[in-house]
């Protein structure tokens, strides 16, 4: 990485410059720098709004990049290590499925985790591709979907040698990191493409002693969520290729579904968040690693919570762990983690990323502080000594394999029939029926309910889970197969 380069945030000094010149707009958009709505002024603020503006010459274009833009791609190519990076403004959803798209076309196999983030299998209803599935392990302490193993992997690619792509998700939404460098060895030595899930390891480009990056390890893509461990502005992401993958068709793949009427908000968090990362991320990931294993500590000593790490390590299934993730399995208290989710922001006023039936989500980043981090122990504390009970009718395990029958692409565009979930038992579901946050689904189009699912849908809906995906928007019937003939 050429530091002396990373210096510079050329998005950024262009919007600098136009601010300046104090321009005349007869152009879009339409608030024209927020004169036409000041409410909207008001909440974001002049400097703001005032650069909320359309491309331009001076300004590039997204779609085609010639200069600022451009340069803003290379430099962030140069701090990932990657041969390319495209800045992306529809969130690591567009980057997820951008990957895939370039990739794999109708009829393709692509072997992935079932525990992948709904981006995945939406990008496969559009384009057609065929999951093949490799199952994970499963925790059945903390009740969490593990790392892929190369064993399982290598067996699933002997069954299916036309497929072009293996996914990975790494690391998961809980931290848990399969053997990367293993994986796509293992795969090139297929000829088969790997795409790596990074929407959660911007960090691990620039801390140390961090799980290793997917460009480090030799993956041909990998989609980052600068917007979360990163620092810029939610729904900026980015898209890195490597190994000589054509990126200019990449783009057209991109320009299929991106906006031409792209957010320089967006765009120059980007560039200045990867500027402050290049020169300062190895110190910021440091702190982040620091209160995060103070804040485990201090839970761990609460007693009832496990919030685990490395000591979970195996070498297989948990070939590293993301220390960064603060995650807690909370059923040692007598509530899931959805409860606790519920009564941290409702009674304390602390919002966390997320809870499940088992766990939460607890995310620290660079913007963090340690007082911050003990009002949260201090919460946690307080729940325990207020809430705790026995736990014993609680469910464990937020993950179930289910049974695919259908491509997603098939089931999704079938002609569907609406039943109560209580009777669409040996049923194919039509639709996504997940927990959102994480969203990773419970059920996707194509495949098999069980009774096994259903009784978790009603159990995670009765917990106060938020359920999406479904065209009902109570989550009390779902889109079923008319018929598989």
């Amino acid at each position: 990485m050429d530091l002396e380069r990373q210096k510079s945030a050329p998005i950024y000094e262009a919007l600098e410059k136009f601010r300046k010149k104090r321009v005349v707009p007869f152009d879009v958009p339409g608030h024209k720098r927020g004169r036409g709505n000041p409410e909207l002024v008001e909440l974001l603020g002049e400097k703001c709004v005032g650069l909320d503006v359309n491309s331009m010459k001076p300004l590039d274009n997204l779609c085609h990049p010639i200069s600022v833009i451009r340069e803003a791609e290379e430099l962030a190519a140069d701090a990932f290590s990657a041969e390319h990076a495209f800045l992306m403004i529809g969130g690591t959803t567009s980057a997820v499925q951008s990957m895939i798209l370039s990739v794999c076309k109708a009829g393709d196999k692509i072997i992935l985790p079932r525990n992948v983030h709904k981006s995945v299998i939406n990008a496969l209803v559009i384009c057609g591709a065929v999951p093949v599935y490799v199952e994970p392990e499963v925790n059945s302490q903390i009740g969490i979907a593990l790392g892929i193993e190369t064993e399982p992997l290598e067996q699933i690619i002997k069954e299916n040698p036309d497929a072009v792509a293996v996914l990975v998700n790494n690391p998961t939404y809980y931290g848990i990191c399969s053997d990367l460098k293993s994986i796509v060895e293992l795969a090139h030595g297929y000829g088969i493409q790997v795409l790596v899930d990074e929407a959660h390891g911007t960090h691990l480009y620039f801390g140390e002693n961090l799980p290793i990056s997917a460009m480090a390890a030799g993956a041909d893509y990998a989609a980052v969520s600068m917007h979360k461990s990163g620092g810029s502005l939610t729904q900026s992401s980015l898209l890195l290729t490597n190994n000589g993958v054509n990126a200019d068709y990449v783009r057209q793949i991109i320009n299929l579904t991106q906006t031409t009427s792209a957010s320089y908000l967006l765009l120059s968090s980007l560039d200045i968040s990867r500027r402050n990362l290049a020169l300062r991320g190895r110190e910021s990931f440091a702190k982040v690693v620091q209160m995060a294993e103070y804040a485990r500590n201090e839970i761990n000593a609460i007693g009832g919570y496990y919030a685990y790490s490395k000591e979970l390590v195996n070498g297989g299934s948990i070939f590293d762990y993301d220390v960064t993730k603060l995650s807690i399995h909370t059923q040692g208290i007598g509530l899931t983690g959805i409860e606790v989710y519920d009564l941290l922001r409702d009674e304390y006023d602390i919002q966390i990323e997320f809870g499940d039936i088992g766990n939460i989500l607890a995310y620290i980043s660079i913007g963090d502080r340690i007082r911050d981090i003990e009002r949260l122990v201090g919460a946690l504390a307080d729940i325990k000594r207020l809430y705790e009970r026995d736990g014993s009718d609680l469910v464990t395990g937020e993950y179930i394999q289910p049974q695919v029958a259908m491509s997603p692409q098939k089931a999704f565009y079938s002609q569907k029939v609406s039943l109560p979930i209580e009777e669409t038992e040996g049923a194919v579901c039509g639709e996504f029926v997940m927990c959102y946050p994480p969203g990773i689904p419970i059920l996707a189009p194509g495949e098999k309910i069980s009774k096994e699912i259903i009784d978790f849908i009603l159990y995670a809906g009765e917990k106060g889970c938020s359920l999406q995906g479904t065209e009902d928007p109570e989550v009390k019937r779902l889109n079923v197969i008319k018929s598989i003939n």
